[in-house]
């Protein structure tokens, strides 16, 4: 099958495999796996920040970072459309006690300054407690821009709020943009990164930030569960992940924008949005459950839960960005 419904169904190469069985480990509750402890500080250093923790999903790492910022009664600004809010089940306020205060994002993914400001509570026994601003980047495949993240940190920061960046695709804004790790993770007080999208490894997500934060986070890993043992064959898909992957997410921008040049020329096709490794269609309403099993029965799978999207990743090649189209082209011939 060709498998355009997530970056997440891609699975760990040959190589990778291979550097996950020779990886020495040890207890990582323990702080004893020798890769757990040479990934982390490999990639606090990429980062730019004092520390870093191995999580095993992208929704722990997220809920942690939520937790190490903020109390019980305490509440964090974020925007309707981000994965924190929408797609995590709930767990910053079913798990942190945490209410979530969320604005509408602009078409391009911010969350508009104004709103930001204007969200934020007084200090007064009425209302929750404003402690946090959370971004995504990229989200829907946007990337935000350097200018927008700089304003909306320092507008959080001047009025006493941290920081916590959802970038469980921000490889894929560094690639897009060709800007370093580092520049991208440091206007944030921590920042959630993914090793099993568009990097291909099997598990594996971090938290970096400061060294407190990261001692706190490190407690609460625990109390959610995320306290894992011989850690390193995870640790060592990710370091392989971060040492050979990275430069190819740029293939996966090019044949996405492939894609989406070969959609919009079909009859009743619109695209929506593509940006890096993502399309977003509309599709005629009469068309969309007869196209989806048409798609399926010829091999192509598409994810139509949150909206007609593609993705694509480093299991798809050119010749199955030409498949699709092609397949597309067939559905709308003969419909």
């Amino acid at each position: 099958m060709i498998d355009l419904r997530s970056d997440t169904v891609t699975r760990p190469t040959t190589a990778m495999k291979e550097a996950m069985m020779a990886a020495p480990v040890g207890d990582d509750v323990w702080g004893d796996d020798p890769t757990v402890n040479a990934f982390q500080a490999t990639l606090a250093e990429l980062a730019g920040a004092e520390a870093a923790l191995l999580f095993p999903s992208g929704t722990q790492s997220n809920l942690v970072g939520l937790m190490a910022h903020c109390e019980r009664g305490d509440e964090y600004i974020v925007g309707q459309s981000a994965h924190t809010y929408r797609y995590e089940g709930g767990g910053a306020a079913v798990l942190g006690s945490i209410q979530p205060q969320p604005i509408e994002n602009a078409a391009d993914g911010t969350l508009p300054l104004e709103k930001i400001s204007a969200a934020i509570k007084a200090d007064d026994f009425h209302f929750a407690r404003s402690k946090l601003l959370t971004l995504e980047n990229t989200i829907a495949g946007k990337v935000l821009s350097a200018d927008y993240i700089i304003a909306a940190t320092n507008l959080a920061r001047e009025r006493g709020l941290a920081t916590h960046l959802d970038g469980a695709r921000l490889f894929n804004a560094a690639v897009a943009t060709n800007t370093s790790l580092k520049q991208l993770c440091e206007p944030f007080d921590s920042v959630s990164l993914c090793f099993s999208k568009g990097l291909g490894a099997p598990i594996g997500s971090a938290l970096v930030g400061s060294q407190a934060l990261i001692d706190k986070a490190r407690r609460l890993r625990k109390m959610v569960g995320g306290g894992m043992r011989q850690a390193g064959i995870i640790a060592a898909a990710c370091q392989h992940a971060l040492d050979h992957h990275v430069a190819d997410l740029s293939h996966d921008h090019r044949r996405a924008a492939r894609l989406a040049e070969g959609l919009a020329k079909l009859p009743g096709v619109e695209i929506t949005s593509q940006a890096t490794n993502m399309v977003f269609a509309r599709f005629p309403d009469a068309h969309i459950q007869p196209l989806s099993a048409w798609l399926k029965e010829h091999g192509v799978l598409i994810e139509m839960l949150y909206a007609t999207r593609f993705v694509v990743h480093r299991d798809i090649n050119d010749a199955d960005i030409d498949k699709v189209i092609a397949v597309m082209k067939a559905y709308f011939s003969q419909h």
